[in-house]
């Protein structure tokens, strides 16, 4: 039976292809969707994707994954650096967060160098375009593995 995982993306991800191709590529949500489901699937997990431009929608899907123990890649987007009720809701739920960015934040402008969700995620993965996701649905797959 396959394990659930939540790829979980937030404001302006809907925009791939469209939004900055040469920064954030040019493949799109739906695309990419289907690319991390068959990986997933590969690993023994039933990939579930979810994107919003809605914090609360967000929030609510954090918490729900949380409660579940479902593990979570999560990109937040342009609510790294501003969401407080995000890093609250991954703490409160306990959710098991890869934190992910399509681009490297840290070579960007000042304000994107400082994320609310990475200090509560598992880890981060930054920089290396939309195969990030790949890694972090891996990285959840070795973490499963060797804790159970």
């Amino acid at each position: 039976m396959a394990r659930a995982l939540l790829v979980l993306n937030g404001p302006n991800l809907n925009l791939l292809s469209q939004r900055e191709p040469d920064t954030y590529g040019h493949e799109k949500l739906p695309d990419l969707e289907a690319r991390w489901r068959q990986h997933g699937a590969d690993l023994g997990f039933d990939v579930n994707c979810l994107q919003s431009n809605h914090e609360g929608v967000l929030v609510d899907a954090l918490q729900e994954a949380g409660a579940a123990g479902t593990p979570i890649v999560f990109n937040p987007g342009a609510y790294s650096h501003t969401s407080i009720a995000l890093r609250d809701a991954i703490v409160g739920a306990q959710a098991h967060v890869i934190e992910v960015h399509i681009s490297n934040v840290h070579a960007r402008e000042r304000f994107r160098h400082f994320s609310y969700v990475s200090a509560v995620a598992i880890g981060v993965i930054a920089g290396l375009g939309t195969i990030g996701y790949e890694l972090a649905i891996n990285a959840h797959h070795t973490y499963l593995t060797r804790t159970q």
